[in-house]
């Protein structure tokens, strides 16, 4: 009897294991962060983002703000339907559905005469995560994998059963 609930505990942290959630949470404009004249579209370029990975917009409390809106809005740095508005200045935005993200800076002009403009694709599903070299540059992209963790409470288990 033991040796099949030991068993069900193993396949139970196998199938977690296979399973497990990885996530990548991007600082937008890395250090430079949420601010004026810097090229998002450069920075998004070559990133590939997934339903679960998380944006982070930091700027300074009062000068910015970031708002979700449609791709109308953003071609024409518009506010006529915005999704949500947000004024932290440590915005934490959830990738929670696949397809277009359109980002603006509402204050004044920055969008239309400062480039405070992010648009993104957002893909289903991540794919297996592999082994990366790190170039010259730095990448505030920080992936947190969860497998560790699932091994971790699957040993326990293994260990009270």
């Amino acid at each position: 009897m033991a040796m099949s609930r030991t068993n069900v505990v193993l396949i139970a942290t196998l199938f977690v294991l296979a399973t497990s959630v990885s996530a990548t949470e991007y600082i937008v404009g890395d250090g430079s962060g949420w601010t004026l004249d810097f090229d998002y579209q450069a920075w998004a370029q070559g990133k590939q983002f997934f339903v679960g990975d998380k944006l982070v917009f930091n700027y300074p409390i009062g000068k910015h703000n970031v708002l979700r809106v449609n791709g109308t809005d953003f071609q024409q740095c518009t506010l006529s339907s915005p999704n949500g508005i947000l004024i932290s200045g440590n915005d934490v935005i959830t990738l929670s559905t696949p397809g277009r993200k359109w980002y603006i800076c509402g204050v004044g002009k920055h969008c239309e005469l400062r480039n405070m403009k992010l648009v993104i694709n957002v893909e289903s599903m991540s794919p297996a995560p592999s082994p990366s070299t790190t170039s010259g540059t730095s990448s505030l992209a920080m992936t947190k994998s969860y497998g560790l963790v699932a091994a971790f409470i699957g040993s326990l288990l293994m260990a009270l059963a």
